[in-house]
């Protein structure tokens, strides 16, 4: 496999990137999630680099890429301009599908419904990552809905997001990565999502202590403000059925912000890239070549 890294400069920040496959295949970017770094793609990647020139790299504050300290520097539209930078520079003047999970999927809906990357984004497959404006969509239309059930399922998916109340608070998520969380990851993985082989990662501390700016940047203002976001490219949303933190209630009502939308169930817990590959693999690759054809 020609597997390549790369150093991207994106303002003042320098990011860390890799890219695998044929230069002359259609490409296909990946932005992975929270508290992870580009590694959680490791088995995607395996499974697409014949098919595509794939891309994936390190958002800011994961992995070997720049950690900026100040949380507004980790706002939604900070992290739009860093997949332009990365596209921009490994991929320029070309067209791309994108493919994201957990807050990677978060942050490219922002890409995906504005901004200089909209009209090159041939296809979007999205997992477990909502857009924040439309989740704040969806609380506003759920909460009163007492008939259908709304209310309960917006209790529901209170429930299911706890730690994000938990990021909230200063000081207290970074100081339990810093008394060795990171050495307890491998386990929780292991046991309550299914990964058998879950290592311990030097980087592990720093991609969950600087993740947690993302959340704190973010949430509330999107939730209580949400702007009107229109998916222009079709959209796949794959949907784990066993994810414990992303409710599928979220995205009952995601046709009214696409023009076109799939969705794909895989048996699969919330880190379905890294225990379920093949179906994860499967459903990206056809979908980019049958609707972003």
């Amino acid at each position: 496999m020609n597997r390549v890294p790369h150093r991207i400069q994106s303002g003042t920040i320098t990011l860390h990137a890799v890219t695998d496959g044929n230069p002359e295949k259609e490409p296909l970017v990946l932005v992975h999630g929270y508290p992870d770094n580009h590694h959680v793609w490791d088995r995607i990647v395996d499974e697409l680099a014949s098919d595509f020139y794939v891309v994936r790299y390190d958002v800011r504050g994961a992995g070997l890429s720049d950690k900026p300290a100040r949380t507004r520097d980790y706002r939604l539209s900070e992290l739009a301009g860093d997949l332009e930078a990365v596209v921009d520079q490994l991929l320029p003047g070309r067209s791309f599908h994108l493919a994201a999970h957990d807050w990677g999927s978060i942050q490219s809906w922002e890409s995906v419904t504005s901004g200089p990357l909209r009209e090159r984004i041939l296809s979007y497959s999205s997992i477990s990552g909502p857009c924040l404006d439309h989740v704040g969509h969806w609380f506003r239309e759920q909460a009163t809905d007492l008939r259908s059930g709304g209310t309960a399922n917006v209790f529901r998916q209170l429930g299911s997001s706890w730690y994000v109340f938990l990021f909230q608070v200063p000081v207290l998520p970074e100081t339990m990565w810093r008394l060795g969380l990171d050495r307890l990851w491998p386990g929780i993985l292991r046991r309550y999502e299914g990964i058998a082989d879950a290592r311990f990662s030097e980087l592990q501390k720093g991609d969950g202590m600087f993740g947690v700016k993302l959340y704190r940047a973010n949430f509330l203002p999107r939730l209580l403000r949400p702007a009107r976001r229109h998916a222009q490219c079709p959209v796949q949303l794959i949907i784990p059925k066993g994810d414990n933190y992303v409710g599928q209630q979220l995205f009952d009502r995601q046709v009214q912000w696409t023009g076109k939308l799939t969705r794909t169930e895989v048996d699969a817990p919330h880190w379905a890239p890294l225990t379920a590959p093949g179906a994860v693999a499967g459903a990206i690759r056809e979908f980019a070549v049958v609707r972003g054809a």
